[in-house]
Order: structure tokens, then C-alpha cells, then sequence
């Protein structure tokens, strides 16, 4: 399987972002003292285009979604000769969420199913292997929007699909161009990957707010979007949901957990 391979010594780093990952690559070349750039499209969250600059990265903006800023990092990478950090497509990202799974299947002694938020693939895939090797019982379930269903689209027909545009408030999750070894890391992980609606998300979001007192970015509710559309399923289980990210505009997430 073909991955982007990680320099040793890396002297400057690029990556396209919606957001997240921008976040954690500028904080590691901080540490680390090596120059980051992180590529967004126009549309990506102020909020989280902040949190990048104040991490000390350089951001660069391109008209378009994530898909167009992926290619404007490729570029920046080969004229600049930084490395390139591809979310999902360089095993590093894959092997950082893997952890996570760690920290769960070590905290209890059972889990019957795991909810994961599935964009590019890393959080899904890195979670996903761990779970399986060390509890293959566990069923492994990533959520997409149905408003980005690229992914999940691909999964069940076991090919790439691409699409032409996307619409949700998930922006950490809004990819259009699955990447073909992701999607069989996908394949070998995943036992079911249902498509959720906006409506749910909004109330995965409030719940979380109400119960628990977080603030969440849309990508984050998945997990309960989709216990609530499909109660059924998880009626007696134990269920673990992965909440990934509170990178949300305060106006925005008022509007969105309104009744």
C-alpha cells in the first residue's frame, strides 16, 4: 500500500487544512522549530484559520474547498521542498489517531461498538486498526454527512467515487476526492458507514451541550447523529464515540443548537 513517507529532519512542513489538522502541524513545528505552512480555502472557519497564525504557521488561502487546497500544498511541497503532510494519506496522521484507540481499548474492558467521524480518513482508519487488532468483536462504525458522502459512497460500492461539490456545517469532514489506499484501509476496518442529515448533527450537538456541557464542532456530533437515527442499533450496547474537535464560531454554534 502506498504512503507519503515522513523526512527525518524535515526543515519546513505544508499541509492543506479545513482546520484541524493546520492546528496540531503548527504546533509541532513550533516545538519542534521547523516552518509550517498550512493551505485553506476562503471558506474554511476564521476561527480555526486564527488558532493556526497564533500557533506561528503561515497560512495561504485559495478560492475553492479543502480539494483545491490539497493541490496548492502538493505544489507548495515540490517547489519549496518541504514535506508534505497528506491527513490520511501519510501514516503518521493515521498512527496519531491510533492512539486514541489505544486509550479506550486499555480504559475498559469492553466496548461493544465505536462511533468515529470519518473525513479524510485518518481518525477512521487509525482508530479503526487498533480497535481491530485488539478487539475484533468490536464493531467499527465511521459516520459521514450526507451533505460530503464521498468516503462512504466508496465504501459501499469498494471504488473511489468522487463528487462535485459538498454541503454541510462539518466542514472537518467535507472531502470530495477519497484517496484510494485510505479507502482500502477503510475496507479492511469499517462494518458499517452510514450517511447522516444536518438536522441530526445539530442535535448531536445540542445534546452534547446540554449533558455533558460541550461545545463541539459539527464534525464532533457525528457519533451522536447517528446513535439518534438509528437508536435501534445501539439499544444495549456499549458505545464509544469519538469527540473530535471544538473549533466552532460562538454565533454559529448558538444558531446551530437552537430548538
Amino acid at each position: 500500500m502506498s504512503r507519503l513517507a515522513s523526512s527525518p529532519d524535515p526543515k519546513a512542513a505544508v499541509c492543506a487544512s479545513a482546520g484541524n489538522l493546520g492546528q496540531a502541524l503548527a504546533h509541532s513545528g513550533r516545538v519542534r522549530g521547523i516552518g509550517v505552512t498550512a493551505v485553506a480555502a476562503t471558506s474554511a472557519n476564521p476561527t480555526k484559520i486564527d488558532r493556526i497564525r497564533q500557533l506561528g504557521a503561515t497560512v495561504k488561502l485559495v478560492e475553492g474547498d479543502i480539494e483545491e487546497a490539497r493541490q496548492r500544498a502538493r505544489d507548495i511541497a515540490a517547489s519549496d521542498n518541504a514535506l508534505l503532510v497528506e491527513d490520511s494519506e501519510n501514516l503518521d496522521t493515521c498512527e496519531g489517531a491510533a492512539t486514541i484507540g489505544l486509550e479506550l481499548i486499555e480504559g475498559f474492558d469492553r466496548i461493544d461498538t465505536i462511533l468515529l467521524a470519518l473525513g479524510g480518513g485518518a481518525l477512521a482508519t487509525g482508530v479503526g486498526h487498533v480497535v481491530k487488532s485488539l478487539s475484533p468483536t468490536t464493531e467499527v462504525v465511521c459516520i459521514q454527512p450526507s451533505g460530503a458522502p464521498a468516503l462512504a459512497l466508496s465504501w459501499r460500492v469498494r471504488s473511489v467515487v468522487t463528487t462535485d461539490r459538498t454541503d454541510t456545517i462539518a466542514d472537518g469532514v467535507a472531502g470530495r476526492f477519497p484517496i484510494a489506499a485510505v479507502l482500502q484501509d477503510l475496507l479492511a476496518v469499517a462494518d458499517h458507514v452510514p450517511l447522516v442529515e444536518e438536522a441530526s448533527i445539530k442535535a448531536g450537538m445540542r445534546l452534547l451541550h446540554r449533558h455533558a456541557g460541550l461545545v463541539v464542532e459539527p464534525s464532533a456530533a457525528l457519533g451522536i447523529a447517528a446513535i439518534l437515527e438509528d437508536s435501534s442499533r445501539y439499544r444495549g450496547k456499549r458505545v464509544a464515540s469519538v469527540i473530535c474537535g471544538s473549533n466552532v464560531l460562538p454565533e454559529a454554534f448558538s444558531e446551530w443548537i437552537r430548538d
